[in-house]
């Protein structure tokens, strides 16, 4: 939860964590895990974090790697742990054979984009992300559903 929170602040989007750890737990580590973690170290101290999972490129026909998040504490950043941490999930990526691996980035966050360039990435500046969540989430779901 603090590397949720850290990340959530840097971002500038505290207010939209309703994560709870109990939620967390049984999302990650639970029976059916909607995701993975990777926990990156600094000595024996927890220092930053990834949180991945699979999607599908039907371009491709086969599945790929997406990276939710990836977050060093500040005190640690700057010391190869985040690229660690990018290694690890495309070394996943790669033993799994995915096709891709993807992220976003805050369109303000040039630092990061500015890493993600330096070790190959590209922007992939002609797709945009589309979101729908709340309220609008529900009302799309049940318009699939006729009226009775």
């Amino acid at each position: 939860m603090s590397f949720i929170k850290g990340l959530a602040a840097f971002e500038r989007l505290s207010d939209e964590v309703t994560a709870t750890e109990a939620g967390l737990r049984e999302s990650l580590f639970g029976a059916n895990p909607a995701a993975e973690v990777a926990i990156g170290f600094a000595g024996d101290e927890p220092a930053g974090f990834a949180v991945f999972f699979h999607n599908y490129s039907t371009f491709l026909g086969q599945r790929g790697m997406y990276l939710e998040d990836v977050y060093v504490v500040p005190e640690h950043r700057s010391n190869g742990l985040g690229k660690l941490l990018l290694s690890h999930v495309a070394g996943i990526a790669v033993d799994r054979g995915c096709g891709r691996f993807e992220w976003s980035v805050l369109d303000w966050n040039e630092s990061a984009a500015r890493f993600y360039k330096e070790l190959g990435a590209e922007v992939m500046g002609d797709w945009r992300t589309f979101r729908i969540d709340g309220d609008a989430l529900g009302k799309l779901a049940n318009s699939a559903i006729p009226e009775q």
